[in-house]
């Protein structure tokens, strides 16, 4: 296994001096799973239950209250430091995750930079957007000249320039169109293919989780409440992923 979650736990926070909640909700409850190398698994569940916190806390970026996470065997932190570069993540907020004054060259060599992989520098930054199907001609521009589709596949573009093992998607899509939402789904696709790398899209989407993911793993409230390989989503069980598959519409997206 390369990344395995055991009995995590991460508290909520008191809501404030005078409040008389006793004890707040734990953001995250006793959460244990695997993911296996080469594996793009979904993080399915509802605003709120615990799934960023999910994503922070394998970025390290959060610390947890309990249990613990290994990658490769060995603590998330340590490989982290072992192996820089090679756990990326593309937020939902594309605005906000660019330096506003950064050209779209300079967006995405910003990680090769950071590592000093600066040979052929120009050459790794064309090959990357052609990677994610964006043209040459938006180099020198600027993230407000860019549309959201634009900017997000830049970001994609900037997490994948270090050829990272784990790829981290925290809600990619759903800041864009319907029609952008699925040619992000189509790029994310061909990149599962084409790179070797493990792949968590986290996301409220249980269709677009179907149509990237190889398993999905169903959180409500804080905790993991089933998990399930693709191909066995009609034979759940558990009352809140029923109502997710309940609430699904025919789908619609054929692979290409």
């Amino acid at each position: 296994m390369l990344i395995t979650a055991f009995d995590l736990v991460k508290h909520g926070e008191k809501k404030g001096l005078f409040s008389n909640q006793k004890k707040p909700k734990d953001r995250i409850s006793n959460v244990s799973f695997q993911i296996e190398k080469g594996q793009c698994a979904g993080l399915v569940g509802e605003s709120g239950s615990g799934k960023s916190t999910l994503a922070r806390i394998l970025l390290g970026l959060e610390k947890i209250d309990g249990g613990e996470v290994q990658i490769d065997g060995m603590t998330a932190d340590k490989w982290r430091k072992m192996n820089r570069g090679k756990m990326s993540v593309v937020f939902q907020d594309y605005l906000s995750s660019v330096h506003p004054s950064f050209t779209v060259k300079e967006i995405i060599a910003e990680p090769m930079r950071l590592l000093k992989q600066n040979q052929n520098l120009d050459q790794k930054v064309l090959s990357l957007l052609e990677q994610v199907r964006l043209p040459s001609s938006v180099l020198n521009q600027y993230a407000h000249q860019l549309s959201g589709g634009q900017l997000q596949r830049v970001c994609i573009a900037r997490a994948i320039s270090t050829h990272p093992a784990i790829l981290i998607l925290d809600e990619v899509l759903s800041s864009l169109d319907v029609s952008v939402q699925v040619q992000i789904l189509e790029l994310l696709e061909t990149l599962k293919q084409e790179l070797d790398m493990t792949m968590l899209l986290i996301t409220h989407d249980v269709e677009a989780a179907v149509y990237l993911c190889d398993r999905l793993l169903f959180l409500h409230e804080g905790s993991l409440v089933e998990e399930c390989k693709k191909d066995e989503l009609f034979e759940v069980s558990h009352p809140f992923t029923l109502q997710l598959i309940d609430s699904l519409m025919p789908f619609q997206l054929d692979k290409k």
